[in-house]
């Protein structure tokens, strides 16, 4: 079997799906050779020459597109791209689904095999193939860092013989794996963290971190068997942007997480209430590339609402690109070394298995997940 990798077209991705630390374990598959695209360390300072020394082969991107039996991505192909693929061959990594709808039935035309890393199951056996969580965590990490390049004030409490400063606050809001992060980050800056979720389970989560949790009484709310947030009825959002309102207007850094899979993130900050905040405060909307959570916030852009900034970051997770390429690389290498076929040097797509099952979208000409038929 011939590997290839490929690096993210998109500029503002620095993350690579290869990591010198982690190809030790597919050079060591049998029966495998193993090339990427020239220039897929650029972004995490690592030379091609590098790669060379650890075994791996640097050729162009059509040469990985027409010569590998598994590719592997850091996103979703073109569908020009998918008519360069041999018939029978795999793509691997952040297939974009619900985004690349289009892009992903043109692989399945050429009966090209689809895998997504992004439905890899939240089960015990899987957390070492979840890039949404390994992403989302390091992307709550930089969100706080970036939210804090925009504020005019220190974060921690300071002594001083000038007089003591007032450490920041920072409300999180959704308390998933970036919020976790994001709280525990901020903490650790000396920040007094507040956060708030729709799920009250998360409540205790947050108290070990240190932070207040926020109680808004939302009916019922609860979560999903992948332990995500259900979507909330409009009453209740309307409920939930009142309450949360006078925790921002007395907040330094507002950072919202919150997002639905597969569908757009819920509106969840009006314009009201960000004008109620105080001039030079910061709001990071760190779903705006799935619509944003944010009235106003643009991707790639800080806008100015009556001295308040809005900022809007895409490839969060890629502002710290090293630490986030060694956790993209691991994740879809530890579903390469579990399903490949050292015997038959192939992939064995065994549909009884429950990741299989999950994360395989098109097989043999045929698109396995309802979803996207």
């Amino acid at each position: 079997m011939h590997i290839v990798a490929l690096k993210s077209p998109d500029s503002r991705d620095h993350r690579s799906v290869l990591h010198p630390e982690t190809v030790e374990k597919i050079t060591a598959l049998k029966g495998a050779s193993i090339s990427f695209e020239s220039g897929i360390g650029d972004g995490i300072n690592v030379s091609d020459q590098t790669f060379n020394d650890l075994g791996l082969e640097a050729i162009s991107r059509d040469e990985c597109l027409s010569k590998g039996d598994l590719i592997i991505t850091p996103t979703s192909l073109s569908i020009d791209e998918s008519s360069k693929l041999k018939s029978g061959s795999t793509v691997l990594g952040m297939i974009n689904p619900f985004y690349a709808g289009e892009e992903l039935k043109a692989l399945n035309q050429s009966r090209i095999n689809a895998v997504s890393m992004e439905f890899i199951p939240r089960i015990t056996r899987a957390q070492k193939m979840d890039v949404l969580s390994s992403q989302a965590n390091l992307a709550g990490y930089a969100a706080v860092l970036e939210a804090s390049k925009y504020l005019s004030s220190a974060l921690p409490m300071m002594m001083t013989a000038a007089g003591t400063l007032r450490p920041a606050k920072v409300f999180v809001i959704g308390v998933g794996v970036a919020g976790l992060q994001a709280i525990a980050t901020a903490k650790r800056l000396g920040a007094r963290v507040e956060a708030f979720d729709t799920r009250d389970v998360v409540e205790e989560q947050v108290k070990s971190l240190g932070a207040k949790f926020v109680k808004i009484d939302l009916g019922d709310t609860g979560q999903t068997d992948q332990g995500y947030a259900k979507e909330l009825t409009q009453e209740q959002i309307a409920k939930q942007k009142d309450l949360q309102s006078q925790v921002c207007e007395r907040s330094d850094i507002v950072i919202t997480t919150a997002q639905i899979f597969g569908r757009p993130a819920p509106k969840i900050i009006d314009k009201s209430t960000i004008k109620k905040m105080k001039p030079g405060s910061v709001v990071l909307d760190m779903a705006v590339e799935t619509g944003g959570n944010v009235e106003g916030s643009i991707v790639d852009e800080v806008v100015d609402i009556n001295g308040v900034k809005v900022v809007g970051v895409s490839y969060l997770a890629s502002r710290v690109s090293s630490h986030a390429s060694f956790a993209l690389s691991n994740n879809i290498i530890n579903w390469l070394t579990d399903f490949y076929d050292e015997e038959n040097s192939q992939i064995n797509f065994d549909f009884e298995d429950e990741v299989i099952q999950s994360s395989v979208l098109a097989y043999d000409g045929k698109i396995m997940n309802e979803r996207f038929a």
